[in-house]
């Protein structure tokens, strides 16, 4: 995704196809910038019949561990950046466990006592910690690297919600940090840390309308259905992290 280039507006296309601190008054008026302002704004259903995935490309391990460490690098960077445009405090960041064997119990990190899912993606409040199971984002990055980013920046959502007076954060939490997501990768492409590519668009719709029901991670009646899903993630990358507290 990062390393090649297309213009972040088309991932808003493709959308239409298919208590420490407090957030300022300013935030809550000020639009977004870049290519998410000219992005149009995601309304109704997505149109688009549901794919089933692209068959899986070959492997390719160097590049998968690359674009964990930079989407990682890109959603922290920009919540350092932007953070006192949209919050009052002061931002720190998550802690990052990063890859865990699902399948063996003694390896999977705990939150609060209890093991982490197999094939699931989380944010632990009670550790600040951001974890991923690894046979989940290799399985989805097998079909696109977008999907690392996704998770990511999902993930990253919910230690920002942590972050923040608990009347901001929305009953719909999940759909909250898939709209922060958009933000986020929109928000890192109008700041020039990420590119684009033609397919990345399509690979993000198939994750939520493909891979979304087969996952603790993004469950249905958890996380949304894939069009709500897709909804929530294209404002977010329309119209900046305002518009995820709206």
């Amino acid at each position: 995704m990062n390393r090649r280039p297309i213009a972040a507006a088309a991932l808003a296309a493709a959308m239409t196809l298919t208590g420490a601190c407090e957030y300022t008054a300013a935030a809550r008026t000020a639009g977004p910038a870049g290519p998410a302002a000219k992005s149009p704004r995601a309304t109704g259903s997505p149109t688009a019949a549901p794919r089933q995935p692209a068959p899986a490309r070959s492997f390719d391990e160097t590049g998968f561990e690359e674009d964990l460490r930079t989407a990682t690098a890109i959603t922290d960077g920009y919540w350092r950046r932007h953070w006192t445009r949209f919050f009052t405090g002061s931002y720190r960041s998550p802690r990052v466990v990063g890859l865990y064997d699902g399948s063996d119990p003694a390896a999977t990190p705990t939150c609060g006592g209890e093991p982490l899912e197999r094939d699931n993606a989380e944010y632990c409040p009670a550790g600040d910690f951001l974890a991923w199971d690894a046979h989940l984002m290799r399985t989805g990055y097998a079909h696109g690297d977008a999907w690392v980013y996704l998770v990511v920046a999902h993930e990253w959502g919910h230690a920002v919600q942590n972050r923040l007076q608990r009347r901001l954060v929305s009953a719909a939490a999940e759909l909250q940090a898939d709209c922060l997501a958009g933000a986020v990768l929109y928000g890192s492409a109008a700041d020039g840390d990420l590119r684009f590519e033609a397919g990345d668009a399509r690979e993000i719709v198939d994750s939520f309308q493909v891979i979304g029901d087969r996952t603790p991670w993004t469950r249905p009646g958890d996380h949304g259905t894939a069009s709500q899903r897709l909804q929530s993630f294209s404002r977010g990358g329309a119209h900046g992290v305002p518009a995820c507290f709206t």
